[in-house]
């Protein structure tokens, strides 16, 4: 493996002057993830990809976990359908090391047990885009940014004092979605508000081969509500205040037999007040941010056929936030221009309240932690044509661990050629949730509250090269990054408590090509291959494949028609000892392999008339019975037909 990681990058480094004889460089795509300071996408010196909303509409993208499928580097472990639990592996680290940010407030929920972000609850009516920043974070963003970030940006007000939007679909399995909202700027002020919702019957999330299984459907009821007023009194100076609100009652199997009176409740609301100003002629902007989350979860498990057992779970965390920050614009030095400072200090307060399960092995949490940080970063342009940033931060978490990250990068843009090379390094850490710390389980489990934070050190190298051909300037884009990761201290369970004993070696390449052989054709491939393994006994991380292939198309053969395929191709992946099932329903008493799963998605939209687009979304069409996570199937084939406006 680590042959075929090294051969790859060594090739691909080798053949990028080769192909090119002369290029184009691509509109640069600003983006506030990767720098806290709004910088074009080609000198950010770090993996992005975004996701904007016209491709969110045009794949047929309605929960966050379909948007990111076809992220490079990005591995999606979902437990069923929407509404269901899925997990994010990013270049192969936890689901606890990937921090998920709403306009740049923290959404992971503090009360689950391993801190880690449910990706399989929110839906997309009011993200204008999705930025995913793959390598370490911490130096930003703290804890959790072990293996990236994912930004969900809301929708931005209209110009005009009235702008409606909306859309209505429906579908097999008995499918309804709809979505309301309207946005607009009166003189000084501006607004948006929304509301949206999915129901739909489902499929059975417990994998058909089992032979007990009862073939129940997991349905789901989802809806949110969002709230955005601003204020801009004069230019440079902004009031802006945000509510949403999500809420997702859906049904829950377990494996490897059906459950048929399993349900979940899963509740978030969220709210933010923030101002932001310009002084000293704009070189200094400064600004001030409060917000807070509240998660509510609830799962209920009545007495049925199967089971006399009856359990009623409750979970609730809260984050409060303060975010002082500043961005400095510097004076150029001759050499180096473009010159900013971020700085600024951030203070949190976590508490969660659990109770799970029955006695005598009852789940308890009552706790809360303090944590504060202090971040700088620095970034400037060299020559006009490399961009360098450094940045550092230290984080105090409650009394018991305090944790300095770093991290530097360098883009190298060789117009010439059309080619940006890219180089970077960081730190990272993971401080321990309040259930590693502090819960208990009956008589038979305590928290261990002297743990010590997760810690990472990774790099990358990679770069970018656009080739002209066949007469088209931007006929095609080639990417390669080559990234390495260390983890140490890995929290993990140990007789009747948890310890930091575990560590991890993380490698792997991302390829991607996108084409644009036509006006009316464009093409993206990307290609990961994954090289994770436990540093201790070598074996392979579970659930972290070798290779992922995506392959996603844009035709537009006919004036306002879009046709979207997408294709989705996932290796085998690695389960832990009784985490794999035979069909009679026992487990394996050793590590299995996962198979193999291909699953083909597409959409196509057609403009009616101005502000008015139907569109028809098939999913799986296939019929995959491929199983992302041992014993829990890929939802099976279905349709929808809907239209949306937009005025």
């Amino acid at each position: 493996m680590r042959h075929l990681l090294l051969s790859t990058a060594a090739l691909l480094a080798a053949a990028l002057p080769v192909l090119a004889q002369e290029a184009a460089t691509a509109l640069p795509e600003t983006i506030v993830t990767a720098t806290r300071v709004p910088t074009a996408l080609e000198r950010v010196p770090a993996s992005i990809t975004i996701i904007t909303r016209q491709q969110i509409e045009e794949r047929g993208h309605a929960t966050l976990a379909e948007a990111l499928s076809a992220v490079p580097g990005l591995r999606l472990a979902p437990s069923g359908g929407p509404g269901q639990q899925a997990s994010v592996f990013l270049r192969g680290n936890s689901s606890r090391s990937v921090l998920v940010l709403l306009d740049g407030v923290p959404l992971n929920d503090p009360s689950e047990a391993n801190g880690a972000f449910n990706f399989g609850n929110d839906l997309l009516f009011d993200v204008e885009r999705i930025e995913v920043l793959r390598g370490p974070a911490s130096s930003l963003y703290g804890s959790a940014a072990v293996g990236g970030v994912v930004n969900l940006v809301t929708r931005r007000a209209a110009s005009r004092p009235f702008a409606p939007y909306g859309e209505l679909a429906g579908g097999t399995q008995g499918t309804v979605r709809g979505g309301l909202g309207a946005t607009g700027t009166i003189g000084a002020f501006d607004y948006l508000a929304s509301a949206n919702g999915l129901r739909t019957d489902g499929f059975n999330a417990t994998a058909r081969r089992f032979r007990n299984t009862l073939n129940e459907r997991d349905g789901l009821q989802a809806g949110a509500l969002a709230l955005r007023l601003g204020w801009t009194p004069m230019e440079g100076t902004r009031v802006e205040g945000t509510l949403r609100y999500r809420q997702n009652r859906f049904d829950l199997d377990s494996v490897p037999r059906d459950d048929p009176n399993s349900t979940g409740d899963d509740r978030r609301l969220m709210g933010q007040l923030r101002a932001e100003t310009r002084l000293l002629d704009g070189l200094w902007t400064t600004g001030f941010r409060v917000a807070f989350t509240q998660d509510r979860r609830a799962y209920v498990n009545l007495p049925d056929a199967r089971s006399t057992a009856s359990t009623r779970d409750h979970y609730r965390g809260e984050r409060l936030g303060f975010d002082w920050g500043n961005t400095l614009r510097l004076p150029g030095l001759g050499f180096a221009t473009d010159g900013a400072l971020n700085f600024g200090v951030t203070h949190a307060r976590e508490e969660v309240f659990s109770l799970a399960g029955n006695t005598p092995f009852q789940t308890r949490v009552n706790a809360a932690q303090d944590s504060t940080a202090g971040h700088i970063a620095l970034q400037y342009r060299l020559w006009n044509r490399m961009d360098v940033t450094a940045g550092l931060r230290h984080d105090a978490v409650g009394s018991f661990t305090g944790a300095t990250t770093w991290r530097a990068g360098v883009v190298y843009h060789v117009p010439e050629l059309g080619a940006r090379l890219r180089a970077s390094g960081g730190s990272g850490f993971n401080a321990p949730s309040l259930f590693q710390r502090f819960g208990t389980i009956g008589t038979a489990f305590r928290g261990n509250p002297n743990l010590r934070p997760e810690r990472s050190l990774g790099y990358e190298l990679g770069g970018e090269l656009d080739l002209p051909l066949f007469g088209r300037p931007d006929f095609a884009t080639l990417g390669a990054t080559w990234f390495q990761s260390r983890v140490r201290d890995l929290i993990i369970f140990q007789g009747t408590s948890v310890a930091n004993v575990d560590r991890a070696n993380l490698q792997g390449v991302e390829l991607t090509l996108a084409v644009r052989p036509a006006p009316w054709l464009s093409a993206e491939l990307g290609w990961t291959i994954t090289d994770a393994t436990d540093a201790r006994t070598r074996r392979p991380l579970p659930r972290r494949p070798e290779h992922v292939i995506s392959a996603t198309a844009r035709l537009t053969p006919l004036p306002g028609l879009v046709i979207a395929p997408q294709l989705q191709f996932t290796g085998r992946s690695p389960e832990g000892p009784f985490a794999s099932y035979r069909d009679d329903g026992t487990s394996f008493t050793t590590e299995r392999r996962n198979k193999t799963g291909t699953l083909f998605n597409i959409t196509a939209s057609y403009v009616v008339r101005e502000g008015i687009t139907a569109f028809v979304e098939g999913r799986n069409l296939g019929n995959s019975r491929w199983e992302p996570v041992n014993g829990f199937q890929t939802p099976g084939r279905s349709l929808l037909v809907g239209t949306r406006f937009g005025f």
